[in-house]
């Protein structure tokens, strides 16, 4: 297509962005030699702008003609007032120039109806598509009032944002990753876009079964093998199992549906990491755990669960200390945890539960101003 415009700008909240404000942008970019995004934020809202600009520079990283630039704009919405609209037109001629090269604007590419005036206080054509929403059905105040209904309408790193994280956590041979893969496999028959739904393995686990491989290859013919009690645990070892947990959650979240299901998280990781060491690294393994934040906990009690050595474990008798020191670090944590015992069934209809009344009361984003 051969372009009509030397420099388009499209403006917009972006809260967040979905594939109706990547049409508008993709409309700009195929008519313009240049492209200048701005992305408007107030500093209530709560995605915050930074998050939003780097999602839309993903988005059009290989369009080397479109720049992305952010500005914060707490200033009232009044279509009918002259001091407003200065003002917000004033904070958009900023964010333009920061984006240099910055040649004057001549196309104001927008799907609202305020589009034709914000074009003519820049001197520009006024490109207006979709008003009606008959091309793109979807809005940013649909989305933010039901993530779940729209999942197919957002990328990869706003589902990531999104994605509600729930971590099974708990002591040794206690049913964590039984749990934690029957509540993925639960969720994903629901369908829709919760089929999508994936599971994150504990690193730990992979490391261990490494560890014990490496120990054994260089011991001597005539000594017995290493064991699992034979091991040499060291700080650094618990701060890259949380930087592979946190990097396989974050992946996962990208391509999974609603609700992504962890065996274990980085948080749980400082408690193994006392375990094994006495105390958690500090600031480390603890900045590690912080983020991103998890939406629920579940902490599979040790009563009545049969221990099960399956040569990767050796805690029998610490479970009850690892479940007390889970609760503890969980109450601390101020998350949002609860404790399942019972059987299998059981608790995987208690987990089930929990994730419902998670979803039912939806991701409480705060209104944008006017």
């Amino acid at each position: 297509m051969r372009s009509s415009f030397a420099h388009g700008l499209v403006i917009g909240k972006f809260y967040p962005p979905h594939s109706g404000h990547h049409f508008l942008i993709r409309s700009a970019v195929d008519a313009c030699v240049r492209v200048t995004v701005v992305v408007m934020a107030a500093g209530h809202e709560s995605i915050p702008l930074a998050e939003r600009v780097a999602w839309i520079r993903e988005h059009w990283a290989g369009e080397p003609h479109v720049a992305v630039v952010g500005i914060v704009d707490d200033l009232p919405v009044d279509y009918g007032s002259e001091t407003a609209w200065g003002g917000h037109v004033a904070l958009m001629r900023e964010a333009v120039a920061a984006a240099p090269p910055a040649p004057g604007v001549d196309a104001v590419f927008s799907s609202e109806p305020y589009g034709t005036e914000l074009a003519r206080r820049f001197d520009a054509a006024p490109v207006l598509l979709d008003l009606g929403r008959t091309t793109f059905a979807i809005s940013g105040t649909q989305v933010r009032a039901d993530p779940v209904g729209h999942w197919e309408e957002i990328e990869p790193p706003v589902r990531a944002w999104l994605a509600r994280r729930v971590v099974v956590l708990g002591a040794e041979s206690t049913g964590t990753t039984t749990l934690s893969r029957d509540l993925a496999t639960a969720l994903r028959a629901r369908g829709g876009p919760h089929a999508l739904t994936r599971w994150v393995p504990e690193y730990g686990r992979e490391l261990t079964v490494a560890k014990i491989a490496s120990a054994r290859a260089v011991a001597r013919p005539a000594e017995p093998l290493p064991a699992m009690s034979d091991l040499e645990w060291h700080d650094t070892d618990f701060e890259l199992v949380a930087h592979r947990q946190n990097q396989s959650e974050q992946h996962a979240a990208r391509v999974g549906g609603p609700v992504l299901v962890c065996d274990t998280d980085a948080l749980a990781t400082t408690v193994w990491q006392e375990r094994y060491r006495g105390r958690a690294t500090d600031p480390v393994l603890k900045a590690a755990a912080a983020m991103p934040p998890r939406a629920l906990y579940l902490l599979t009690s040790d009563e009545g669960v049969p221990f099960d050595d399956d040569g990767l474990r050796d805690g029998e008798h610490l479970r009850p200390w690892m479940t007390g020191r889970f609760r503890d670090v969980l109450t601390a944590s101020g998350a949002t945890w609860l404790e399942l015992r019972g059987d299998r069934p059981t608790r995987l209809t208690a987990a089930l539960d929990a994730v419902d009344r998670l979803l039912l009361d939806g991701w409480d984003l705060a209104d944008p101003l006017g």
